[in-house]
């Protein structure tokens, strides 16, 4: 199978994926913290991962994967260190650069697919500008929320992806496991009462830097995560995003 990677193609062949009307996934994540046990990249890898699986999946799509986009909004995470960070201005013109290099080139279609829990608010705000400075038809959604539904019963103490939690470690012993540090799992844990819902959409908004909600940097709890886990929340994201990817491809 021919690779789904816009870096592995030609000039040509990306031309003639422009020809056919592919559409372009743009994957968006972060570096930044992700606890004791956890690389910075975390984000950008689960997110590239997912992606590339997802279209491997939707084979009957044209489509294109683009280079993820590895830095965002993560101010929040910045005391811990080891953390990049855009402000809004400049996330979106290095986004809407990115999508009108996309045009440029004949594509008319783009999934932004995020993988950071951090760029929801701004990737919402962007959408209308984004609509009215280009010409595609941009959709956006976030591989963890689209799939909450079908990853949640495989969760053990929480209902949703939380931060170098009991998923994302387990995606990551299934996906990179030289990049996880075993040592560390016992006190890879921090807050883990918190409702994802009211940290993501709260009835009174106010900035709080994680510092102040968890001391390790996690919101959950890593010990309880596996590679088998992994494997079944990376399958379950996969899934859910191919058939995104396969409604998007029926529809101009």
């Amino acid at each position: 199978m021919a690779s789904v990677l816009w870096q592995d193609l030609t000039a040509e062949e990306l031309r003639g994926k422009a020809a056919r009307d592919a559409i372009v996934v743009l994957p968006v994540a972060s570096v930044e913290q992700h606890g004791p046990h956890l690389p910075v990249g975390v984000d950008t890898v689960l997110c590239s991962g997912v992606c590339k699986a997802a279209a491997e999946r939707a084979e009957d799509v044209e489509l294109v994967v683009a280079p993820t986009l590895w830095c965002g909004m993560a101010e929040h995470h910045m005391a811990f260190g080891g953390t990049f960070t855009f402000d809004i201005p400049t996330y979106r013109a290095v986004l809407l650069a990115l999508l009108k290099s996309i045009e440029r080139h004949g594509f008319h279609r783009v999934l932004i697919v995020n993988g950071h829990g951090g760029n929801i608010a701004a990737l919402t705000a962007f959408l209308p500008d984004f609509a009215r400075e280009t010409s595609l038809s941009i959709r956006a959604t976030t591989y963890f929320l689209l799939a909450q539904q079908e990853m949640a019963p495989f969760m053990e103490d929480q209902t949703s992806v939380m931060h170098a939690c009991e998923v994302e470690t387990a995606m990551m012993m299934a996906i990179a496991p030289d990049l996880v540090r075993d040592a560390r799992l016992p006190e890879a844990f921090g807050m883990r009462d918190a409702d994802p819902a009211a940290l993501m959409r709260p009835t009174v908004a106010r900035y709080r830097p994680f510092r102040e909600m968890t001391e390790t940097g996690v919101i959950g709890d890593a010990r309880k995560a596996t590679p088998e886990k992994g494997g079944a929340f990376l399958d379950a994201a996969a899934d859910a995003l191919a058939r995104l990817l396969r409604e998007r491809g029926d529809h101009a």
